[in-house]
């Protein structure tokens, strides 16, 4: 195994004891810098899909070949965004989210401390600034969903790696068995009853022209409008969808990242070739999974019916390889380019993610929603493109100048205060 990528972290103090330092979270010189960068990248990578989340009527990122301009320019910023970032992103950064359960619990019980215990305080504020972001602000937030899967997979973190691996993919390929179950069905059904379910499915999504101009009207509108809007749609996703596919998916995901960290893929502990090899295996398969999934939407002419149960799974089951890919990728920069100003301005996305992730929010939701701008429903997918690179322009700076004066992020500060119970140092001369 070739060395870890952080500093050899300092002799601890013995358990037990009453020094305060020891009480609080990892200082920032005892930090893994490839987890850091792999989620700065997994952040920015992430805006590229919420950007037609917070821009879009929800049709027009379901199957945008029924909302707005799908030729040119703008099927190419789908098709690069579908290949490359959908469900990739989002992957990586469940990955980190389950390594940092057994990274900060391994943590506290190094130092002594209850360690589930402050886990589960931890979770809890997640859980209520996930809900506070998810109902005032926007409905496309995952917070929530980590708190309550965070809830429960932390049960697993002393298991093996090959047993996290091995329930972490039953977890996720679970939702897909179901919708392959469900294609096959609807394969079966006569072009009547195949009709009637597309057509449920795309009132379901509010496809009908009375729905999407609704849809456009409360997010052009005023704040007030917008909650009463997004309140029920929100509070469906986190019942019945994470009951029935977001546990499964983000639970498995979790634990994967979790045997990932054990093994010491995410924190680059493995060899050079190992990542090559990781690069090769997962990347190809997945591009290929991906790719076969666009060539399927363009033979079935978009039919939502066929996309969702079929040509959807190919992209769920690359993006888990390409995925893997790119942790491998992002390894050898880590190795290539150490202290560059590369994996300098990853880390500090990634040392910021939390505040990161909320900016890219509070960013979007006042260039898009009525309370603001008003551009909900007005940009092209091109242009949607040239806005995720503004917002990158923007964050990737002010988290370098930020971590230059202080310790963590703002929300990060917030948030271990609030889980630790008392005021943490902020400022880096503290």
């Amino acid at each position: 195994m070739s060395p870890r990528s952080r500093p050899v972290e300092p002799a601890q103090t013995p358990v037990g004891s009453d020094d305060d330092t020891d009480r609080g979270p990892t200082e920032p010189e005892d930090r893994i810098v490839s987890l850091d960068v792999l989620r700065g990248f997994a952040l920015l990578g992430i805006l590229v899909i919420n950007i037609w989340l917070f821009a879009l009527p929800t049709i027009g990122w379901i199957n945008p070949s029924l909302y707005g301009d799908f030729s040119g320019g703008n099927y190419v910023a789908w098709l690069v965004s579908h290949v490359f970032f959908e469900q990739k992103f989002i992957t990586l950064f469940t990955f980190l989210f389950g390594a940092g359960i057994v990274l900060f619990t391994e943590s506290k019980e190094r130092k002594g401390q209850p360690a589930r215990r402050l886990h589960f305080r931890r979770t809890f504020w997640l859980l209520v600034i996930g809900l506070a972001h998810a109902y005032l602000l926007w409905h496309g937030d995952i917070l929530v969903t980590y708190a309550l899967c965070g809830f429960v997979v932390v049960f697993a973190r002393n298991w093996r790696p090959k047993r996290l691996l091995v329930l972490g993919l039953i977890l996720f390929m679970l939702p897909t068995a179901l919708y392959l179950l469900g294609g096959v069905g609807y394969t079966a059904a006569d072009a009547g009853t195949q009709a009637e379910i597309e057509e449920s499915i795309l009132a379901g999504f509010g496809a009908d022209p009375g729905a999407i101009e609704e849809e456009i009207a409360a997010y052009q509108g005023g704040w007030t409008g917008q909650v009463e809007y997004r309140a029920p749609e929100v509070f469906l996703g986190q019942t019945l969808g994470f009951a029935t596919e977001l546990f499964w998916t983000v639970g498995g995901l979790m634990l994967i990242g979790m045997s990932l960290y054990k093994w010491g893929i995410l924190s680059n502990e493995r060899s050079t070739s190992f990542y090559r090899r990781l690069l090769v295996a997962g990347g190809v398969p997945g591009l290929a999974l991906i790719l076969t999934g666009v060539w399927y939407r363009e033979l079935v002419s978009w039919e939502t019916g066929y996309v969702l149960l079929f040509a959807r799974q190919l992209n769920y089951v690359g993006s888990l390889l390409l995925a893997l890919g790119y942790v491998a990728a992002i390894m050898l920069l880590c190795r290539a380019a150490a202290g560059g100003r590369i994996t300098t301005a990853l880390s500090a996305v990634g040392r910021t993610a939390f505040s990161n992730y909320l900016f890219q929010t509070v960013v979007a939701t006042t260039l898009f929603y009525g309370h603001g701008l008003g551009l909900f429903a007005t940009l092209s997918r091109l242009e949607l493109l040239g806005v995720v690179l503004l917002i990158w322009a923007i964050q990737i700076p002010l988290s370098i100048a930020w971590l230059n004066r202080f310790r963590f992020g703002p929300v990060e500060w917030l948030w271990r205060t609030l889980t630790y119970g008392s005021r943490q140092p902020m400022r880096l001369d503290s």
